[in-house]
């Protein structure tokens, strides 16, 4: 019975139900015989016809040349105003900061040289008005002055193209969603059907899709799950635990949950939700072993409840700090170039870190609501555990080594950006690689085969979030996001929901849902733009648009529902003791306590106290 329901926890054993599969698969291909909203042609045509005319309106404005006719240097000046036009940085001072890593790192083709030329000649011969000016000219072009029915030729077809790839995208949104909310193709299959549809479709080619399905975040869940297979083959999960919940006079779940949540949330606001996440796993999982008796050899329940604690730990605690995301720094960032106003860090703190201290008691109300595990008393655990610690005696040499791994590994992930930004590392690693380093590592030190990363690691979860990236990359880069943005608060306008805590609370669900399909940090860039266009339109120079951008980021850390929503959901779900219907299970409820809270926080805390002498809206 114990491995029937093992089994049916995985998924992995089962077979397509043709049944349910034959929905997203009908619903995909419906929407791709629809015809295409005029919306989905706009949005094409300020992709793909948009970057090519702002990049020819700057250089007629500033050499007196179409952009065929400029020299390489000019070029380059041309399409890094046009790269921060799209980030949304609209100011000389933002253009002077570039240097020739961000070229590079936005696929702009310069030499160094060509470069310098670039960045000298805008800073000696264009004025702060005059820099301001023309982005605003090219904002207005891009937006409003491109219309399709205007297009003709080559440019037609480029939007038409743009406006294929959006509706593919939102097609395969559809599809993926229904096959994971129901489970009708088994999930790591799902991850290839998106490369698939990317290609028959025409959206990427057969080369592209190969390399898209490997990416940092990709790397660091793969690596941080050899590093806990290597963790618990040593019997360093063991030793952690005890150090933790030791001293815990009533060792029950109820209290196990909360020290996890107490510990792991503030901590997400300062450091990577993923590490935190691969850090607790091992030692939820252990908890887990441990607890389990003859009379009760399976409690499927407390598994789901201590995996869940995690996850939503590490997802509630982003907002805190502007270091808890890269969603944080891209709204930070967008309301310096697009209004000019700051937010500090410690500022940001003191608005934002409330919302975490809130959440933590909800988010354990929730969680202990919705799950009810048979095994109440973890007593037992904790008595097994020192059990086995005793008989291990002192630390051994392979404990050591493993734990010395561990240290090294999680220094380089709180540390491997500052350095590489001080010029200590001359490459920037990221902590993808810094995970599989560590799982070398412990290769080369004998501490593991690779016979245990072969039978300990769920190879089928570093698949699917592979597939993942690659969905959450599609609906970004193709403007399908930012097409969903734009129609849903184009709908709702009309009846009044287009300013104040109305539109605020709009904002907010849309970012929320968008979050639950795709990266933090590309739905916060796809939302952002817009909802600050619209609070500088309806509430300029107020207190409504740091309001906004702050809303905006903690929105994007909302990813309480989907497997893909964050790497922490898909790390738990490594362990084998979820199904995708428990992140809704307990998702759902915290989706919307949240939402709830940040209006709350927006209509009290943050209006009562206002910002930095900047006028009510």
């Amino acid at each position: 019975m114990s491995a029937a329901k093992k089994k049916k926890v995985t998924g992995y054993d089962k077979y397509v139900d043709w049944k349910f599969f034959i929905v997203p698969v009908v619903l995909f291909f419906l929407i791709l015989v629809l015809p295409t909203p005029y919306g989905m042609k706009d949005v094409g045509t300020e992709y793909k016809v948009g970057p090519g005319a702002v990049i020819n309106l700057i250089t007629q404005d500033l050499f007196g040349k179409s952009s065929s006719d400029a020299e390489q240097w000019q070029l380059v000046a041309a399409q890094m105003m046009e790269q921060n036009l799209r980030m949304g940085a609209l100011t000389k001072n933002r253009f002077m900061k570039r240097d020739y890593k961000w070229v590079r790192k936005n696929n702009i083709q310069s030499s160094e040289a060509n470069f310098n030329r670039a960045s000298e000649w805008i800073e000696g011969n264009v004025t702060d008005e005059r820099f301001a000016a023309l982005m605003k000219s090219a904002m207005d072009l891009r937006r409003d002055g491109l219309k399709y029915e205007n297009l003709t030729g080559r440019e037609k077809e480029a939007a038409d193209k743009g406006a294929w790839h959006i509706k593919v995208a939102i097609a395969m949104g559809a599809f993926v969603v229904l096959c994971f909310l129901t489970e009708c193709i088994p999930l790591p299959g799902v991850s290839f059907c998106i490369g698939l549809i990317l290609v028959f479709c025409g959206v990427v080619g057969r080369e592209e899709v190969a390399m898209l399905y490997w990416s940092d975040a990709c790397w660091f869940i793969m690596g941080s799950l050899m590093f806990a297979a290597a963790f618990v083959k040593t019997g360093v999960d063991k030793r952690v635990c005890m150090m933790m919940f030791k001293r815990l006079a009533v060792p029950n779940i109820r209290a196990i949950t909360l020290i996890f949540i107490v510990i792991i949330a503030p901590l997400a606001a300062f450091i990577s939700d993923h590490a935190l996440a691969a850090m607790f796993l091992p030692i939820g999982m252990l908890l887990y072993q441990n607890s389990l008796t003859k009379e009760i050899p399976e409690d499927p329940e407390l598994g789901k409840m201590i995996m869940i604690a995690i996850a939503m730990a590490c997802n509630v605690g982003g907002p805190g700090a502007p270091s808890g995301g890269a969603r944080n720094v891209i709204m930070m960032t967008y309301l310096t170039d697009m209004f000019g106003v700051d937010i500090g860090y410690f500022q940001w703190v003191t608005y934002c870190f409330p919302f975490v201290i809130v959440m933590i008691p909800i988010t354990w109300i929730i969680v202990n609501w919705r799950f009810k595990p048979r095994i109440t008393s973890l007593a037992p655990a904790m008595e097994n555990l020192q059990r086995e610690i005793g008989k291990m005696g002192a630390w051994n040499r392979s404990q050591k080594i493993a734990l010395v791994i561990f240290v090294v590994m999680v220094f380089g992930w709180f540390t491997e950006k500052e350095f590489y930004s001080l010029g200590i590392y001359p490459v920037r690693l990221g902590i993808g690689v810094i995970a599989v380093a560590g799982a070398v590592a412990y290769l080369l030190t004998g501490i593991v085969n690779w016979r245990d990363y072969q039978e300990k690691v769920d190879w089928g979860v570093v698949w699917l979030y592979a597939g993942a990236i690659i969905f959450g990359r599609t609906l970004d880069e193709t403007g399908a996001a930012y097409w969903l943005a734009r129609s849903v608060i184009e709908v709702l306008a009309p009846l009044g929901m287009d300013s104040g805590l109305p539109l605020m609370a709009t904002s907010n669900a849309l970012t929320a849902v968008i979050t639950n399909l795709m990266a933090d940090g590309p739905a916060a860039a796809a939302v952002g733009p817009i909802t600050l266009n619209m609070a500088g339109l309806v509430h300029p120079g107020t207190t409504y648009l740091p309001f906004m951008a702050m809303a905006t980021a903690i929105a994007s850390s909302f990813a309480y529902c989907l497997i893909i929503g964050t790497p922490p959901n898909a790390i738990v779900y490594a362990s084998g003791y979820l199904e995708p219907k428990d992140f809704l299970r307990a998702g759902i409820p915290v989706f919307f306590a949240s939402n709830i809270l940040l209006l709350l926080m927006t209509a009290l805390y943050w209006t009562w106290r206002g910002f930095g002498g900047m006028p009510a809206y």
